[in-house]
């Protein structure tokens, strides 16, 4: 039997919204509080250089609100690893980050890193803190992983949703079978497999069907959602059809 599948719900666009009126309404924490009472299992949330969502106080806040684990994404710079390391998460997942780009474009190079991202993958593990690296679905990037010692890799979903957007089938398919065989690499070599970027109700479930695939990560689309339906609906709705999926 397939192992259950877990839902990490990125609040950052909650944020998003509070930040481009000032104050503190909509709050991310009171988004945290919704999530965890419909069968969230985690929270997400990034951290970026220029702040233009989650800020610094909010982790704290954020990790007292529930008891849900928090994976706080933060790109490979010594001030992002001081701030995981003072607030100890749950988990950290090292991103690419470039300040003019909207969201992550792409995963990280997690190869040609290494020597960077080596003394971070250890400081963070010693700190008892989950480490993933957000990748894309490549042989050796996944080798790269297994060289850092990362016990998780997230896989960047971006061009398949993209792919399915545009109309191409016979691309996307072949993208989603590019990610089932590196998380089938991945669990070969002891490490978890999540995923996440552009994922939708609409194209969710090949993705959750993914056997080796044990965490899902959705943020905008859920949060653009609740707009109409409202977070706990659109949280529910994202469950039943990744639940339906395995």
């Amino acid at each position: 039997m397939t192992a259950p599948l877990r839902l990490g719900v990125n609040i950052d666009h909650v944020a998003t919204i509070r930040n481009a009126r000032g104050g503190d309404h909509p709050d991310p924490v009171r988004a945290a509080e919704i999530i965890a009472h419909v069968g969230g299992d985690g929270i997400t949330a990034h951290l970026r250089e220029d702040r233009r969502h989650i800020r610094d106080a909010d982790i704290e806040r954020i990790m007292a609100a529930t008891s849900l684990p928090l994976n706080l994404e933060m790109a490979a710079t010594e001030e992002m690893l001081a701030i995981a390391l003072r607030h100890r998460p749950h988990a950290a997942c090292i991103v690419p980050e470039k300040r003019e780009e909207r969201t992550t474009e792409g995963g990280l190079d997690a190869a040609g890193l290494h020597n960077q991202l080596a003394p971070m993958v250890t400081r963070l593990r010693e700190a008892n803190i989950r480490v993933s690296l957000f990748i894309e679905p490549d042989t050796r990037q996944i080798d790269a992983a297994i060289q850092l010692k990362a016990p998780v890799v997230e896989f960047h979903t971006g061009k398949y949703a993209h792919l399915l957007l545009d109309g191409d089938r016979e691309g996307a398919e072949a993208e989603l079978r590019r990610i089932a065989d590196a998380a089938a690499l991945a669990a070969k070599n002891g490490i978890e497999s999540h995923a996440g970027h552009g994922l939708t109700f609409d194209n969710v479930q090949p993705i959750a069907a993914i056997p080796q695939i044990a965490e899902l990560n959705i943020g905008h689309y859920l949060i653009g959602e609740a707009i109409f339906i409202g977070l706990e609906e659109s949280v529910r709705k994202m469950r039943m059809l990744m639940d339906m999926a395995r």
